[in-house]
């Protein structure tokens, strides 16, 4: 019975002319396109210079500004005044401004995150300079300081994003079309059909799911060829926990879908619903920004968001070669949340016979 069923999702997602097109693209979008435009570090800083002392030294620090790969340089203005204007006018982001041999560095803090960031870089060049010089007390020690990345050693923003765009790909497809496929046929009214046979609560959702865990292995292995062809990166770890993983992710998201079809009556408001909680679990799982740095009580909701396991162990199996033994926590958890899920999806569907 089961079998035919199956037969029935595949049919219907075959006979759709958008949805084929989706389940192809969308990976390939996502990881072609998201990594440039998601990333972080902040570049293209226009900096003005007001270089009142003129001294060697000062001219040094200007030319090292310029070389820099983050800063853009808007060229040395005559007074702080002059600067201030490209500041106004948004034709510069940061002002270092060199008088008596001390230096004061103003950002335009508009666009916060860039106006921080920009102070924070020139900031670290003005602090380098100063160690460099002769006679320093910190030159000795600075000389001393080395730093060993043991992972992601080249600081590749792209090795530390592209394992957390498979949790997005994962969630958008096995979780928004599960949901639209309960409550499309309640809108045309094909799932009364299936309410009147001896098809049991049980097979009804299975067959719901596996096409969609079929989906989310395609899914994920477009993306692991795609990280490979495109980027080159590849999991230091074992590929078939990343396919263990991605499977139970699929599990919880499929659940969700059909658990919030099973309450809704129209598709507008299973799509409301379901992006409330979808945009929730994601940036509540430490995809952009880390967990530790949320208040208390957000914190305490990765407890159980189930994308915040899943990112943690895939970041462990592709920057750090992590296995099973060192991410068994997060797949326990998976698989504890994806079978509550996929218990309450069975228990929610109502089926009138």
């Amino acid at each position: 019975m089961i079998k035919y069923l199956i037969q029935k999702e595949f049919l219907q997602i075959r006979r759709n002319a958008f949805l084929p097109k989706l389940i192809i693209m969308f990976p390939i979008v996502i990881m072609c396109v998201m990594p440039w435009v998601m990333q972080m570090e902040v570049k293209n800083i226009v900096v003005d210079v007001v270089d009142i002392d003129h001294t060697v030294e000062s001219q040094r620090l200007v030319q090292q500004v310029a070389a820099s790969n983050y800063f853009i340089f808007g060229g040395q203005k005559a007074t702080y005044a002059e600067a201030m204007k490209d500041i106004e006018k948004g034709r510069a982001d940061v002002i270092l401004e060199i008088r008596d041999g001390k230096y004061l560095i103003a950002a335009n803090a508009v666009n916060g995150t860039k106006g921080a960031m920009g102070s924070a870089y020139l900031s670290q060049i003005v602090t380098s300079r100063q160690h460099s010089m002769p006679h320093s007390q910190l030159s000795m020690v600075n000389s001393q300081l080395s730093t060993l990345n043991l992972y992601n050693k080249g600081q590749n923003y792209k090795l530390f994003m592209i394992p957390a765009l498979f949790a997005i790909v994962m969630m958008l497809m096995t979780g928004f079309l599960p949901t639209l496929n309960i409550v499309g046929e309640k809108e045309t009214g094909t799932i009364e059909q299936i309410n009147v046979t001896p098809v049991s609560k049980w097979s009804f959702i299975l067959a719901k799911l596996i096409p969609y865990w079929l989906i989310a292995l395609f899914v994920i292995t477009v993306c692991l060829l795609l990280a490979w062809l495109v980027y080159g990166i590849t999991p230091a770890g074992p590929v078939w926990l990343i396919y263990v993983l991605a499977m139970l992710l699929a599990l919880f998201f499929s659940s969700f879908g059909l658990i919030v079809s099973n309450y809704s009556d129209t598709m507008q408001q299973a799509m409301f619903v379901m992006w409330f909680f979808v945009v929730s679990i994601m940036l509540l799982s430490g995809l952009f920004t880390p967990t530790r740095s949320m208040p208390q009580w957000a914190y305490l909701t990765t407890y159980i968001n189930p994308m915040h396991y899943f990112i943690d162990a895939i970041r462990t199996i592709f920057i750090r070669g992590g296995g099973l033994h060192e991410t068994f926590h997060q797949v326990l958890a998976l698989a504890s949340i994806g079978t509550l899920m996929g218990c309450w999806a069975v228990q929610s569907y109502k089926k009138n016979s």
